[in-house]
């Protein structure tokens, strides 16, 4: 699946119809018909009028307005529902799986590796490959470290448990499949204080990082759901902040 980007944007959208078809079935089966014979059926109170007498006499030459079936309306409501779920799905996907051009594409398995390139390039005359990213090297280390961060404390405005469920699982099952991520490099973290544009010296910036690595490191209590991907245990979630450091490490390189 190497530089295969349509391929995994597929698979998360067929993953997540497929996953949403017993919901939607569920939701949009009408009820059944109960019969007159049915020992089942609510009796008739004493005193009310039979389904015989129920419905409004109609006068000569008119025709009853014809009702819409309700199976049939399920179906085109199911229909309508269903290709919406895909049409979200491969527009999630698409975010999830933005792959920039001019990627370096690093790939690391754990956060001791991914700290050891941060380091290198922090060392060196780091610089952006355009168009990879639009952010500047301390705002990408900044943004490094509120993902750390917030994985120890709560992310401010998560996503919805629907999404979690869903595309998020999705995108976070194809990144682990690949080994890596691919996402807007210049999405901030929702609900994240902006990134100062104007902070140029990454001095701070990678100090606030290694800070993040060493507490998520010693961390013994419970982590906090990914804002896109919910619930992760504690290897899933070094995965994912590596692939996350890897993924934004690619839009940079250093010149010795």
């Amino acid at each position: 699946m190497e530089g295969c980007v349509g391929c995994p944007t597929l698979a998360v959208a067929a993953w997540v119809t497929k996953s949403m078809l017993p919901v939607t079935i569920a939701f949009f089966t009408p009820p059944p018909v109960m019969q007159a014979d049915n020992p089942m059926a609510v009796p008739t109170p004493p005193g009310a009028p039979s389904d015989a007498h129920a419905a409004a006499p109609q006068s000569a030459g008119t025709q009853p307005a014809p009702s819409a079936s309700p199976a049939l309306s399920g179906r085109r409501a199911f229909l309508a529902t269903g290709a919406g779920a895909a049409l979200a799905a491969a527009g999630a996907a698409g975010y999830f799986l933005h792959q920039p051009g001019n990627d370096r594409r690093l790939v690391f398995a754990t956060l001791h590796d991914a700290m050891g390139e941060a380091e290198r390039l922090n060392a060196a005359s780091v610089h952006a490959l355009d168009p990879a990213t639009a952010w500047t090297w301390a705002q990408t280390l900044v943004h490094c470290a509120q993902s750390i961060e917030y994985s120890l404390q709560g992310f401010p405005s998560p996503k919805s448990a629907l999404f979690q469920n869903t595309l998020g699982a999705a995108a976070f099952k194809v990144f682990t499949l690949r080994g890596r991520m691919s996402h807007n490099l210049a999405e901030p973290i929702p609900g994240a204080p902006a990134l100062d544009a104007q902070t140029t010296d990454p001095s701070a910036a990678m100090a606030r990082l290694r800070q993040a690595v060493q507490d998520f490191a010693l961390h013994t209590g419970a982590l906090q759901p990914h804002f896109a991907y919910g619930a992760l245990t504690r290897a899933q979630y070094e995965q994912a902040h590596a692939m996350h450091l890897a993924n934004h490490l690619s839009a940079f390189d250093g010149r010795g």
